[in-house]
């Protein structure tokens, strides 16, 4: 697989370091995931549906990085690795000592990933971050749901997860870098600069206009028609916001004569008018069923497509056809189905090679495989350093 060669240090928790390590993991990087004897965040050990589908791919050992003889240990796994990532705060990894001035001394082409709530320094920089205070924070919740309802946090945790994508983007790039020059590099990134960086055209509004974007509900802040509609069954999802689409869209529901009508014939009348081209929409979507409009507008060339529950979503034919469900037997769990990788590469498949680890699950082969003796792991196994749960 594409990162076969790479060996990954995994001392991430929660979801935005697991989230960057797992895209990794997908596309074959030898990682080992280092787990506290306590469990920490993961203290079910692996059960929940959420740890099941985090941490495929993976391989388990338990080590106390709290106790010098932990560290030592952790040092000599980095000494043969290729990247470590984490996600503490920022004090921590200096305590425990993988901070990358520490982890470069051992290893100079050392990648270290990190992830923090809101960056590496600054006057937020010692403070623990989770994902609501991040959409809060960088803007997200502001603009998300219907005007004058007060701010809604997104149904995801999506600074987590945009973290995630950012700091593994970041990693692969270090390791091309790192084929020309033979240097390793601090990758950081943050759930605020990743939650801000998300925002995107909205942010950008702000910044270059001097437009601060309010809530917009199911419609496109700023085309339209492009948003939620009633039909006589449901809701679909409809964008038809100019040009031939919109041309499309009026003729396909009888009204043509709205491409000469002055308050919707340019993109800023429809946007100035989309209350009440939104009322005269759905008075006639409401004439049809949500199925018989998708394949109507889409027929046209319309986008168009219903809201669906989870459950409608993974019944899809196009969604199955996809396979974004993919089988994985976990010791415990049994039979389960996770959730695949989204990113494509012809000839090469993401597979779900194996099932999220049982903390400590691998302890032992891992030390071996990064030259531990038989004698060490018994003595790290006696003094509570390291813990087994083999098969």
């Amino acid at each position: 697989m594409p990162l076969a060669d790479v060996t990954v240090i995994d001392l991430t928790i929660a979801r935005a370091g697991p989230t960057a390590v797992r895209q990794l993991a997908d596309w074959g990087a030898n990682v080992v995931r280092i787990d506290a004897p306590s469990g920490g965040f993961d203290a079910d050990g692996g059960s929940s549906p959420d740890y099941l589908n985090l941490h495929r791919n993976k391989r388990s050992i338990v080590i106390d990085l709290k106790s010098s003889d932990g560290q030592t240990a952790l040092h000599r796994l980095v000494e043969s690795a290729d990247v470590v990532v984490e996600n503490m705060r920022s004090p921590v990894k200096h305590k425990l000592g993988f901070d990358f001035e520490t982890l470069s001394s051992i290893n100079p082409q050392i990648i270290l990933g990190s992830i923090s709530g809101f960056g590496q320094d600054g006057p937020y920089g010692e403070r623990g971050g989770v994902d609501q205070i991040a959409q809060g924070m960088g803007g997200l919740m502001s603009i998300t749901g219907e005007a004058n309802h007060g701010p809604v946090r997104a149904g995801v945790a999506i600074s987590d997860v945009t973290a995630g994508l950012q700091l593994a983007i970041g990693i692969l790039t270090a390791l091309h870098e790192r084929k020309r020059t033979g240097k390793g590099r601090w990758v950081h990134t943050s759930l605020l600069e990743s939650m801000i960086g998300m925002l995107d055209f909205q942010a950008a509004r702000w910044t270059i206009a001097g437009d601060n974007p309010p809530q917009a509900g199911n419609d496109h802040p700023t085309l339209g028609p492009m948003g939620m509609y009633k039909t006589a069954d449901g809701f679909v999802n409809i964008a038809a916001p100019g040009g031939r689409l919109w041309e499309a869209f009026c003729t396909e529901l009888g009204f043509v004569e709205w491409l000469k009508d002055p308050r919707f014939i340019t993109s800023s009348a429809r946007r100035d008018n989309k209350k009440e081209l939104n009322r005269l929409i759905e008075q006639e979507l409401f004439k049809d069923t949500g199925e018989n409009w998708v394949r109507r507008l889409n027929a046209v060339g319309v986008p168009c497509g219903p809201v669906n529950t989870v459950a409608e979503t993974f019944a899809d034919p196009q969604v199955q056809h996809l396979g974004m469900a993919k089988p994985v037997t976990h010791r415990s769990a049994g039979e389960i189905e996770v959730i695949k990788n989204a990113t494509n590469i012809e000839g090469v498949s993401s597979e779900i090679r194996m099932p999220s680890p049982v903390r400590g699950q691998h302890s032992k082969e891992v030390l071996l495989e990064f030259g531990f003796s038989e004698e060490e792991i018994v003595d790290l196994t006696k003094s509570k350093v390291v813990e087994f749960n083999p098969e």
